[in-house]
C-alpha cells in the first residue's frame, strides 16, 4: 500500500476515532489531543502495518495504549514515596494541601467526633486512616478481617450522621 493510499484509509477512519477517543476519554478537548497523537503514530510507524490486515483494528489499538499510557504517566506524576518500611504509593489530588482557615476548623470538629468515639471503633478506623490495611489492622488487634471492616464501615456512617451540618 502506498502512503498515499494509507493517508487516505486512514483518513476515512477519522470520525470512528474520534468517537472512540471521547468514549475513553469522556472530554472533547482530551478526544482531540487523543485523536491527533493517534494519528501522528499511525502515520510514524505506518511502516509497521501489515499490508491486507485490519488498518481499523490496528489504529483502535494504537489509540487504546496510548489513552492507556497516558493515563498510566498520570497517575505515577501525582504519586509519591512513602518511606515506611512497606513503601506506599500515595496518589495526592494537589487540591488537598490547600488548608483554609475554614477547612482546619472542620477537620479540627471532625477529629473531635472522631476521638468521642468507642475504642472498638475509634482505634480501627484511625489505623485505617493512617494507611493501615485491613488485614495489619486485624493481626494487630487480634480481630477477624470481617470485623475491621465492619467497625470501619459502621465508624463511617456515625460520623457522617455527627457531621450533616458540614456536608
Amino acid at each position: 500500500m502506498t502512503a498515499l493510499e494509507f493517508n487516505h484509509q486512514l483518513i476515512s477512519l477519522e470520525d470512528k476515532l474520534s468517537r472512540f477517543a471521547l468514549s475513553l476519554t469522556s472530554n472533547r478537548e482530551d478526544a482531540k489531543d487523543l485523536l491527533q497523537e493517534t494519528l501522528l503514530k499511525a502515520i510514524a510507524y505506518r511502516d509497521q502495518f501489515v499490508q491486507y490486515t485490519n488498518l481499523k483494528a490496528w489504529t483502535y489499538t494504537i489509540m487504546k495504549n496510548t489513552f492507556i499510557n497516558n493515563y498510566r504517566r498520570n497517575v505515577r506524576q501525582n504519586t509519591t514515596f512513602d518511606n515506611t518500611k512497606d513503601l506506599y504509593f500515595l496518589n495526592q489530588n494537589k487540591d488537598t494541601q490547600n488548608i483554609t482557615p475554614d477547612s482546619a476548623y472542620s477537620t479540627q470538629e471532625i477529629h473531635l467526633v472522631i476521638d468521642s468515639l468507642d475504642d472498638e471503633f475509634r482505634i480501627p478506623f484511625k489505623m485505617h486512616t493512617e494507611g493501615y490495611k485491613y488485614k495489619e489492622i486485624a493481626q494487630k488487634l487480634d480481630l477477624k478481617i470481617g470485623t475491621v471492616k465492619s467497625r470501619i464501615f459502621f465508624t463511617r456512617k456515625k460520623l457522617m450522621d455527627a457531621l450533616k451540618d458540614y456536608e
